[in-house]
């Protein structure tokens, strides 16, 4: 599941079981991302934490379903096949329109957003997504003006900022570990937006 050593549901005792506890999909199910935390149970929360409000928070204004695009989009440039898979299965649930999903996925695939089925203002945040994960010291203020002027308020700008830095941040989790999907439910996600503290995947 990982390069490193990992502690199962069933072994976990103390913080980590109750960790462990609050994260659990079906059957006790623990993705190997957060069981990859499991020597350093705080970085588990720390991660948890950082997940649930960037990307499962009711005061989120941009559909949930694009954040899920750009997580796929930044993990498909990072090559994080990992967070691909798991993330385009929760786009596909919370999208409801396979077709749409293939060929959003296609058109990431093949490195081309613009001929994904987006609006302009979703295509501005692809480009925009691209160039901070390929290029991030390079990006200026008119790569935010872009956004903008595409209709993105500020608020909005930053909730697809901080999706983009998260899943960079996945990445690096994933791909530093060795962690695989095998094992792994996917498309499970906390679902419960409304409340921050609930980490349960379903």
């Amino acid at each position: 599941m990982s390069w490193i050593k990992t502690v199962p549901f069933d072994e976990a005792t103390g913080k980590l079981r109750k960790l462990y506890e609050r994260v659990t999909g079906p059957d006790n199910n623990v993705d190997n991302i957060m069981m990859a935390h499991s020597l350093r149970p705080h970085s588990m929360e720390g991660h948890m934490a950082l997940y649930k409000n960037v990307l499962h928070h009711s005061a989120n204004k941009v559909p949930k379903w694009f954040l899920e695009v750009l997580g796929v989009w930044v993990s498909s440039l990072n090559q994080c096949s990992y967070c691909v898979e798991h993330h385009f299965s929760g786009l596909q649930r919370l999208l409801g329109d396979t077709d749409r999903g293939d060929a959003i996925r296609a058109a990431i695939e093949a490195s081309t957003p613009k001929a994904a089925p987006l609006d302009n203002a979703q295509i501005a945040a692809m480009c925009y997504a691209r160039k901070l994960t390929e290029a991030p010291a390079e990006m200026v203020q008119a790569d935010v003006r872009a956004l903008q002027d595409a209709g993105w308020d500020d608020g909005e700008i930053l909730e697809i900022n901080q999706v983009c830095a998260y899943f960079s941040y996945a990445n690096r989790t994933v791909l530093g570990l060795g962690c695989s999907t095998t094992g792994d439910v996917l498309g499970l996600s906390p679902n419960n937006s409304d409340n921050p503290a609930d980490w349960g995947h379903s």
